[in-house]
C-alpha cells in the first residue's frame, strides 16, 4: 500500500511535464466484473504511450448550468473511487480522483475522504464545486478543502481552473491563488478550444505570483478531440468556449476528428509560445468525451503529438534557465 502521493515529488520539478489520460467511470448499471474489464481495456489502449497516471471524473448532471438540452443523456456512473482504485492497481500509476462537493456536508466529505484513503488507496484528488450558482449549495468549496485538510490523511489536493471564467470575469488568477491558500497544490483546466483565453489567464497568473512572491502551482492543460457535430455540441454544452471559426473548421472538414486534433496541437503550440518566458510548471490531460472507438483512438494520437510538443517546450525552457544563470 502506498502511504502518500507519488505525484507530489514530480510536481515540484518545473523541468518535468506531467502527463495524464482523463476518463469517466463506467455507467452505474455496468456489472462490477465488466467494470474491471473496461479498466483493463483502457490500459491496453494506452499501453504503447508513457503516461504518468490517470484522472477519473465525478460526473454530475449539470442540467442547472444551462437551459440548452444535454446532447447526451445523463446517466449515473460507478463510484469514481472504485474505478480509480482499479486503474491504480492494474497500472501501478497514480490516479487523480474527482469529487463533487456541492451537495455534501463536512461530515460527508470527511467520511468520503476516510473511505477513499482506506478502502480505495486514493492519494490524489480534485474537489469540484457546484456547476451553477443557481444550485442550492450545502457546502462551499473552501469548506470542503478545509474538511479534507483537517482529515487525518495527507492527500495531494488540486482544483479546477476555467479560462472561460477568466475571459468573462477577469479574476481566475486570483481564484487560483485563493485556492492555493486553501490547500490546492495543482490545477486541471477545462478542455481548451480557445487558446487565447488560456494564454490571458496563465500570463496574468504568472505575473501575479511573481508580484506576490509566490511559487506558481502546476497547471494541467486539458485537450479533448472532437469527431462529430454531437460531440462538439456536448463540448459547448459543458461550458467550453469554441470560437465560431474553430467549430466551422471542424464541422466542414472531410475528417472532423483529425481537424480537431490539428486545432488542439496548434492551440497548445500557441499557449507554450506565449508562456515560455514565465517558467510556469505545466502538464497535459488528454480525454475522450465519448466512448466512440474513433474518438478514443484519436485521443491517443493527440496525446502522442501534444506530449512531444510539451517535452520540447520544457527542454527549451531548461536551456533558457541555464543561459540566464
Amino acid at each position: 500500500m502506498n502511504n502518500g502521493s507519488e505525484l507530489k515529488a514530480r510536481y515540484n520539478d518545473n523541468n518535468r511535464g506531467v502527463y495524464f489520460i482523463g476518463t469517466t467511470p463506467p455507467k452505474s448499471d455496468t456489472p462490477v466484473d465488466q467494470v474491471d474489464t473496461i479498466a483493463q481495456k483502457l490500459l491496453e489502449r494506452v499501453s504503447d504511450i508513457d503516461v504518468d497516471g490517470f484522472i477519473v471524473y465525478d460526473i454530475q448532471d449539470e442540467g442547472s448550468r444551462t437551459n440548452a438540452p444535454r446532447p447526451f443523456p445523463f446517466k449515473s456512473t460507478h463510484d469514481p473511487r472504485l474505478y480509480a482504485s482499479l486503474l491504480n492497481q492494474k497500472s501501478t500509476r497514480p490516479v487523480i480522483t474527482y469529487k463533487s462537493v456541492g451537495q455534501s456536508s463536512v461530515e460527508d466529505i470527511q467520511q468520503w475522504a476516510d473511505e477513499a484513503w482506506r478502502d480505495y488507496n486514493v492519494r490524489d484528488l480534485v474537489l469540484v464545486g457546484s456547476p451553477s450558482h443557481k444550485n442550492r449549495v450545502s457546502l462551499s468549496l473552501e469548506d470542503a478543502y478545509k474538511a479534507v485538510k483537517e482529515s487525518s490523511h495527507e492527500f495531494f489536493t488540486g482544483g479546477v481552473t476555467i479560462a472561460e471564467r477568466h475571459a468573462s470575469k477577469g479574476n481566475e488568477h486570483q481564484r487560483l491563488i485563493e485556492k492555493y491558500q486553501q490547500g490546492c497544490n495543482f490545477f486541471i483546466s477545462q478542455a481548451i478550444y480557445n487558446p487565447q483565453a488560456t494564454i490571458d489567464q496563465l500570463t496574468r497568473y504568472a505575473i501575479e505570483c511573481k508580484n506576490l512572491g509566490l511559487k506558481p502551482q502546476r497547471i494541467i492543460l486539458t485537450f479533448s478531440p472532437c469527431g462529430s457535430e454531437k460531440t462538439l455540441a456536448f463540448i459547448e454544452w459543458l461550458g467550453v468556449s469554441v470560437p465560431e471559426a474553430t467549430s466551422l473548421r471542424i464541422l466542414n472538414a472531410d475528417k472532423p476528428l483529425y481537424e480537431s486534433i490539428r486545432i488542439c496541437s496548434n492551440s497548445l503550440q500557441q499557449i507554450l509560445d506565449a508562456v515560455i518566458p514565465y517558467n510556469l510548471p505545466l502538464g497535459l490531460n488528454i480525454e475522450s468525451l465519448t466512448n466512440r472507438k474513433e474518438e478514443i483512438d484519436g485521443s491517443i494520437l493527440l496525446y502522442k503529438l501534444l506530449r512531444s510538443m510539451m517535452d520540447n517546450y520544457l527542454a527549451k525552457n531548461e536551456l533558457l534557465t541555464l543561459s540566464r544563470s
